[in-house]
């Protein structure tokens, strides 16, 4: 297990304590351990997919990012399973509330839990989060009630939480550009100068955006406290990862000046470790980073996508004996961290959850059919001021009607 990064600027070290030293330690070895492009990628990982724990002492280069997660305990592993398990209740259940009709689309984090979970616990609560539409984990993290999630793809609202409060924007259906919502709320965090971070969500696809590619620039000149957190299915939608890019997808950060690093997106722990390190050289003024989360999305990009019609069904079954959850089972099992009554309660948990899930979707009320025609214009025009007329008179011939 060795790790690779792109070389960054020295670090202005802060007062030695021992985990600041430790993340310019984890950033010189994994410079040094870099390789050419046509070498083979090889991830950060803590948990095999076995469920077992990576060996630091055996990989020097790794124990500089077990560091981050070397105070973890068992109950502290027990609540990321927690974690999962429950996002994932919460996703099926909206995945089954769009195909029975009470949604118009749910975008599914199916396989992607780990990275989610993992990169949210990593979080402060005065960290600023700028998600895609498909961060249901990481908002879970922040304290977002899950069906407040769900509004947006109900129609009901244009939200349905307020950023403020738990420090999670609304998502963002443009692709890409809350990367540069990001950037310019990094740029003012360090203009005030506060010692909290930003984390940008997006996937593969996304990072070919121009806008990515921008805020790439930005956060680097500006040395901005930001972590662009790339969440690689390696499906951007039907096009693959291999026609996307001809390097591994980490090393673009090289290009733009700061630190890229690719992780087991399907290891919770080292998807922990990971972004407490990226997370860490932020705060003390080291600029951005780029993490790569290299994992899977077990389902449709969206359910209005069939993902039979593109890829091969063996490739999804090898990625299943590659589930985050499982994984993290296994080793709670094979450590003694937990037992059956502990799964079946959290089962317990998991069936109110989805009972909680469709009672408030189904209640939802529906928004007021004329609202539409507010707020486009502060004075008014004259050509809204028709459509509505239009529209409510198309609407009053169905009154009294069959």
């Amino acid at each position: 297990m060795t790790v690779e990064s792109t070389a960054a600027r020295k670090p202005r070290r802060s007062s030695g304590t021992k985990r600041a030293a430790g993340a310019a330690s984890a950033r010189k070895t994994a410079a040094a351990t870099a390789q050419p492009h046509d070498a083979e990628p090889q991830l950060v990982q803590l948990l095999t997919p076995e469920g077992e724990r990576v060996d630091a002492g055996d990989h020097p280069d790794v124990a500089e990012f077990a560091h981050f997660v070397a105070d973890i305990t068992t109950e502290d592993l027990r609540g990321l399973y927690r974690d999962m398990v429950l996002t994932r209740r919460f996703d099926g259940e909206a995945t089954a509330l769009q195909r029975q009709g009470e949604l118009g689309l749910w975008a599914s984090l199916l396989g992607q839990e780990a990275a989610q979970i993992g990169s949210g616990r990593a979080l402060r609560d005065d960290d600023y989060v700028f998600p895609t539409y498909r961060e249901h984990g990481v908002a879970w993290c922040r304290g977002v009630d899950p069906t407040n999630l769900l509004g947006m793809f109900r129609g009901v609202n244009h939200g349905g939480w307020d950023p403020t409060t738990n420090n999670f924007h609304l998502y963002t259906i443009v692709i890409g550009s809350q990367t540069l919502h990001a950037t310019g709320y990094a740029m003012g965090v360090a203009k005030d100068g506060a010692d909290s971070a930003v984390i940008a969500y997006f996937g593969d696809g996304a990072s070919s955006q121009g806008d990515v590619m921008e805020a790439f620039n930005f956060a680097a000149v500006y040395n901005s406290p930001v972590v662009f957190f790339c969440q690689n299915n390696q499906w951007a939608i039907s096009e693959p990862t291999e026609r996307q890019m001809r390097v591994p997808l980490y090393q673009r950060a090289q290009g733009f000046g700061f630190p890229g690093i690719r992780v087991d997106g399907n290891d919770v722990l080292a998807c922990l470790a990971v972004t407490r390190w990226a997370l860490d050289r932020a705060r003390r003024g080291e600029g951005p980073t780029l993490v790569e989360a290299f994992t899977y999305r077990m389902g449709a990009h969206t359910t209005s996508d069939d993902p039979t019609k593109y890829r091969r069904d063996e490739e999804t079954a090898a990625w299943e004996a590659k589930d985050p959850i499982l994984r993290l089972k296994a080793h709670l099992l094979a450590s003694g961290g937990a037992d059956e009554a502990f799964f079946a309660e959290l089962e317990a948990e998991s069936e109110t959850l989805g009972k909680r899930v469709r009672e408030v979707v189904r209640s939802m009320p529906d928004p007021d059919t004329m609202a539409i025609f507010e707020n486009v214009y502060a004075d008014g025009h004259a050509l809204v001021d028709e459509e509505r007329a239009q529209f409510a008179a198309y609407l009053a011939s169905f009154e009294g009607g069959e």
